[in-house]
């Protein structure tokens, strides 16, 4: 069987990212933070964004709504609304190997955007009220095929307080944060686009 080199990318990149997963389940920590942000399951909150930069201006004076919407016992949806943009939702998933973070981005028609499903597997235990998540080797790959060079080092993070739930991307140069209010639940938003 002929092999071409992206066939030969796609082993490779495999391969990699199962060599530097640590072999473990969800921790007690991993645990309870996921059961945090479940507790708030069915109620949506508004953002502020408390760092960034010109990167960032598409998020600029527009209402950011998360909305904790499905929830089981190893997966959340949680979209993330920005003004009247339904296309993102964080999907959090428990693995054999720790906490996956995705970034599930679709067009209003519902269809998938090309660059959907990027994130990362958290790469240590963390907190109760803390995650990050390292951009793995299918977002890096994904990245790359889309030009969007600069994303290639990405780490995510989530922060949960009694009252706060925080979204965080950091990268050289980058520091974008959002931080959403749980003390005051809103209306809850539309369905996000291709999740209704």
């Amino acid at each position: 069987m002929k092999t071409t080199k992206y066939s030969q990318l796609a082993l490779l990149l495999t391969s990699t990212s199962l060599i530097a997963l640590p072999a473990l389940a969800t921790t007690s920590e991993q645990d309870a933070f996921f059961d945090s942000i479940a507790a708030h399951c069915g109620k949506a909150f508004e953002g502020t964004i408390t760092a960034g930069n010109s990167a960032d201006s598409a998020f600029s004076g527009k209402k950011l709504i998360m909305h904790v919407r499905e929830c089981s016992e190893t997966e959340l949806k949680v979209p993330f609304h920005v003004g009247d943009d339904h296309s993102r939702t964080w999907v959090i998933t428990k693995t054999q190997y720790g906490l996956h973070l995705a970034h599930d981005h679709r067009h209003k028609d519902g269809s998938e955007d090309k660059v959907t499903m990027y994130g990362g597997m958290t790469a240590d235990m963390g907190s109760a009220t803390d995650q990050s998540f390292p951009v793995d080797a299918y977002s890096i790959n994904n990245f790359r095929e889309n030009g969007l060079n600069v994303s290639i080092t990405n780490v995510w993070h989530m922060y949960i307080e009694p009252e706060e739930f925080t979204y965080r991307l950091t990268r050289e140069e980058r520091d974008f944060r959002v931080d959403f209010d749980l003390s005051k639940p809103v209306s809850l938003p539309p369905a996000p686009w291709g999740h209704e």
